[in-house]
């Protein structure tokens, strides 16, 4: 389980304060105002942004001062983060091994995480050669195969559209129900929430308030997310 003990985030002016802890295997939205720090709260997690106080625990170990790379996590955001001078098979790797030294084991695991994407025979493209769509998908592939415990999601699919957007959320669940993953989505989209989430984490005026149920926390907002939707 991910504990957000006292954490106490500070930039400049804006102060971020969360005292939850999120179940394990939880798929968990974040959800709140524009500017209320969705987006800083993962990266705290993360580790490239460092806490002014309190702790990071992931399954009782202090990670607080962990650098990224030694997190038990893999990040998505909308950018993708792919390498576009290197091959899809080449960004997939990366998973693997950072040196991109892969073994016939490696290309074998690559080439399965494509076929169950949906890409199996684009692996030799550069991301420039693909679809924001398919870009997704690498990106999703990669942490398929990081096969960390807990998987954060910056909004990653919301450029895509409806159906694509709808496809990738199922793939996540699947992935997460197989791997046991605990998973953090930051959301502008309340149905987004709704469909991959049964919990959500509430950002709003200087507080990520502890995992609740989706469903009643979107039927009955409090103010300050009821305003941000237009309820």
């Amino acid at each position: 389980m991910l504990t957000l003990d006292k954490l106490h985030i500070q930039q400049g002016d804006f102060t971020l304060r969360a005292d939850f802890t999120v179940p394990h295997g939880a798929l968990c939205a974040v959800i709140g105002p524009s500017g209320a720090g969705k987006s800083t709260l993962l990266a705290a997690v993360a580790g490239f942004l460092p806490p002014a106080g309190g702790r990071i625990l992931w399954q009782g170990q202090d990670i607080t001062h962990a650098a990224p790379g030694a997190r038990p996590l893999s990040i998505l955001f909308q950018d993708q983060n792919l390498f576009p001078h290197l091959s899809v098979t080449q960004n997939l790797g990366l998973g693997l091994n950072p040196k991109l030294r892969l073994s016939t084991s490696d290309h074998a695991k690559i080439a399965a995480a494509l076929t169950r994407v949906g890409l199996a025979d684009l692996g030799a493209r550069k991301p420039a050669e693909l679809s924001g769509g398919q870009q997704s998908r690498v990106a999703l592939a990669r942490a398929l195969l990081r096969a960390r415990p807990l998987l954060l999601l910056d909004e990653p699919f919301a450029a895509l559209g409806p159906a694509l957007k709808s496809d990738m959320l199922a793939l996540v669940a699947e992935i997460a129900a197989e791997q046991g993953t605990t998973v953090l989505m930051v959301s502008h989209d309340p149905a987004d929430a709704r469909t991959l989430c049964s919990q959500t984490i509430l950002v709003a005026e200087g507080t990520a308030h502890p995992p609740q149920d989706t469903a009643a926390l979107l039927d009955h907002p409090p103010a300050a997310l009821a305003a941000y939707l237009g309820a």
